[in-house]
């Protein structure tokens, strides 16, 4: 029996693992406090490095993380520590490849007395001056761009990069919502169909906004493609699948395993109930290898 080995990629057995981790963040992960989810999208020209090394998504990852972290840092004049659940995503609406990360970060964070200061508004472009230093950092650091090429993309009118934190979460199930949108699987079911021989995806709501790709479909009497044409579909989804062991999903700061008990400040000094051997067993269970 076919199975995507627990990597978020198929839409179906996926669907109940994402149910799963959402009640496990909401009781027993995030903090009672609003939330930001803070998209970080790099150029076009840049996601050729990402598509054929995929351990450089792991340090785009910690490059949205350390932008964050300075950008905290320079608004508070505080080295504060927030909580992070960080998804790394490589597709886009129409299932190309598209590597941005999604953050779902408290609104602020904890000095180190772990007194928790609020940062509220994120400023969206002085974070993106921070995230584009840092991926320029890497790869110059990976030499696989030149200084040449970071001033070209500096002096373009749009460099490419993105920073976008404008939704925002009050409560935890709200939280929750947000948390299973950044972890979705890659399509819908619901927007396929097969039209003689291409597959069809429905990726926005107007009725032109559809993406018709090549798919070996065949009827009995003769294929509807030829052999050796592209398929264009299968290529496109299985691009997507993550590498052996890579971890999708990351958590740092308040949320780290360093640091899951929560900040007091923001318990009103209840105290959480320790989770036995055997839950602790079964949130392992559907956690760890998925994420």
């Amino acid at each position: 029996m076919f199975s995507c080995k627990t990597r978020g990629f198929c839409p179906s057995c996926h669907a109940k693992r994402r149910e799963e981790w959402g009640e496990w963040m909401r009781e027993k992960l995030i903090l009672d406090t609003p939330h930001r989810q803070v998209v970080f999208t790099i150029p076009k020209m840049l996601r050729i490095f990402f598509k054929f090394n995929r351990s450089l998504l792991s340090a785009l990852c910690v490059c949205g993380k350390e932008a964050l972290l300075k950008y905290l840092e320079a608004t508070t004049k505080k080295a504060l520590t927030p909580g992070i659940i960080a998804v790394i995503q490589s597709f886009g609406s129409r299932i190309n490849f598209h590597p941005h990360l999604h953050f779902l970060v408290t609104e602020g964070g904890t000095d180190k007395k772990g007194q928790f200061h609020k940062v509220y508004p994120f400023n969206d472009l002085l974070l993106c001056k921070l995230f584009t230093l840092e991926v320029f950092s890497l790869l110059l650091g990976k030499k696989l761009i030149n200084k040449d090429l970071v001033q070209k993309i500096l002096h373009w009118r749009h460099t490419g990069f993105n920073v976008h934190s404008k939704v925002r979460t009050e409560s935890k199930e709200e939280t929750e919502r947000v948390g299973k949108y950044m972890i979705r699987p890659i399509l819908s079911l619901k927007r396929l169909s097969l039209h003689e021989g291409h597959v069809v995806y429905q990726y926005g709501k107007h009725s032109s906004e559809r993406e018709s790709m090549d798919y070996p479909c065949f009827r009995r009497d003769k294929p509807l493609i030829k052999s050796g044409a592209s398929l264009e579909f299968i290529a496109r989804v299985t691009s997507h699948i993550p590498d052996k062991g890579q971890v999708m999903v990351r958590y740092y700061g308040l949320y780290a395993n360093a640091h899951r008990e929560p900040a007091p400040c923001l318990r009103r000094g209840r105290l959480l109930q320790k989770q036995g051997k055997d839950e602790k067993k079964r949130i392992r269970s559907f956690v760890s290898p998925y994420y």
